[in-house]
C-alpha cells in the first residue's frame, strides 16, 4: 500500500500532489514550484525551482539559503522576473515573521534566551553584521528598537557616543545590544569584548546600564550576561 502511494505521488504534479496528500507530502522543490506557479521557455516550473534551490544551497544552507539570495541574484536566473523574485523574498519574510510571532509569547528582556529566540530569524540570515540597540523603561519593557549600524562581513562600526545619544533621547533606563555574526559562530571577538566593555563603563557613568550584549549565530547565541562578562 505504501509503495503504491509513493508511486502515485511521483506521478502527480506538485499542485495535484498537495490536493491529494497534503503539504507535508511535498519536497522542498515542489513547495517552491507551487509558489512560482510557472516555469520558463527553457525549463518547467519544477526544474526552475530546482535551479533556485541549487543556488540557495551553496555552502550547505539548503532552504535557509533563500534568505540570503538577493533580488539582483534572483533576477539573473532565466525565468525569474521581478514578480517571481518579489514572491520569493516575501515568502521568506513571512517565514521570519511567523517565527518571531511564535517567539513573542515568551519574550522577556530580562531573560537572554527569549530575546535571542525572538531576534534569531531576523538576524541569523543576514550577510552583514547588523547592530541593534534595545532601549528599556523602568519596568523592563521595550521603549524603542534601533538598528545602529550595518557593517561588513567581518565587523561593524559602533560608536559608544551614538549608543547613549539614542538612549538619552528615548529616556531609556537600561539598554541591550544585539548583533549577528554572519559566519554563524556567535563567539565574541576581541573587538566585541572591547566595545562592550567601553559601552558598559559609559553606561555606569551615565546611569543607563548595559544589561546584556547578545550575539546571534546560526541558530545559537551567546549572552554576555549569561557568560558573566557583564
Amino acid at each position: 500500500m505504501d509503495k503504491q502511494k509513493k508511486q502515485s505521488q511521483v506521478q502527480l504534479r506538485p499542485y495535484e500532489k498537495f490536493l491529494e496528500f497534503g503539504a507535508e507530502s511535498l519536497t522542498e522543490n515542489e513547495l517552491l514550484a507551487i509558489i512560482l506557479r510557472t516555469g520558463s521557455r527553457e525549463e518547467d516550473v519544477e526544474a526552475l525551482a530546482a535551479h533556485i534551490l541549487k543556488l540557495a544551497g551553496y555552502g550547505g544552507q539548503g532552504l535557509l539559503g533563500l534568505h540570503r539570495i538577493s533580488m539582483e541574484q534572483l533576477l539573473q536566473i532565466k525565468g525569474i522576473g521581478r514578480v517571481k523574485a518579489i514572491q520569493i523574498k516575501c515568502v521568506m519574510e513571512f517565514c521570519t515573521r511567523v517565527a518571531q510571532t511564535r517567539a513573542r509569547s515568551t519574550l522577556a528582556f530580562n531573560r537572554s534566551g527569549t530575546v535571542a529566540a525572538y531576534y534569531m530569524e531576523l538576524l541569523r540570515h543576514k550577510p552583514r553584521e547588523c547592530v541593534f540597540l534595545l532601549m528599556l523603561d523602568t519596568k523592563g519593557q521595550l521603549i524603542r528598537e534601533l538598528e545602529l549600524s550595518r557593517g561588513t562581513v567581518k565587523s561593524s562600526l559602533l560608536s559608544p557616543r551614538e549608543v547613549f545619544v539614542e538612549a538619552l533621547k528615548a529616556e531609556a533606563v537600561n539598554i541591550i545590544l544585539l548583533h549577528n555574526h554572519p559566519s554563524g559562530d556567535p563567539s565574541p571577538s576581541r573587538e566585541d569584548m572591547t566595545v562592550t566593555e567601553n559601552i558598559a563603563q559609559m553606561g555606569h557613568v551615565l546611569d543607563i546600564p548595559l544589561i546584556d550584549h547578545i550575539i546571534i549565530g546560526d541558530n545559537k547565541y551567546i549572552s554576555f550576561k549569561e557568560q558573566g562578562y557583564l
